[in-house]
């Protein structure tokens, strides 16, 4: 008998107020829905990388009782990670490192680009959404057999 592909996209979202006490939460589950899916090897980085941005929508928002928006879905070989909240105006920038000794913060970013294979952030209509690519299949090491 042939096997059939399931027609039920590989999709989850999740909300959350606006509370730096849930971002653990909302990782756990991001690391559920991976290791049900089958891609637990990207895990380590996706939570890192979710648990930035989602700390980024919480801490910045200025948008009062506002819901923050996790999405993870399978897209063309690629796993996207999308955070979105409803402040439109404030748009994420890429900082620079600050000198050791500085006050801590502002290298999420920085972090959020060096673990996924692309990142960056759209308008809404009613907000904006911050996202994050991540290669399913990675490609064999040089010199590897």
């Amino acid at each position: 008998m042939p096997t059939t592909l399931s027609a039920e996209p590989l999709r989850a979202t999740f909300r959350i107020p606006k509370r730096k006490k849930h971002v653990p939460a909302v990782r756990a589950r991001v690391r559920e829905t991976l290791v049900k899916w089958g891609l637990e090897q990207l895990a380590p980085d996706v939570e890192l990388v979710a648990s930035e941005l989602i700390t980024n929508a919480v801490i910045h928002c200025r948008v009062s009782f506002a819901e923050v928006q996790v999405t993870v879905h399978v897209d063309w070989g690629e796993l996207v990670l999308e955070v979105s909240d409803p402040d439109r105006a404030r748009l994420p920038q890429l900082g620079e490192c600050r000198a050791e000794g500085d006050e801590e913060g502002g290298r999420g970013l920085l972090l959020v680009a060096a673990l996924s294979d692309s990142w960056g952030c759209r308008e809404l209509k009613y907000g904006k959404c911050v996202w994050a690519r991540f290669r399913t299949v990675r490609e064999p090491a040089e010199g590897s057999t």
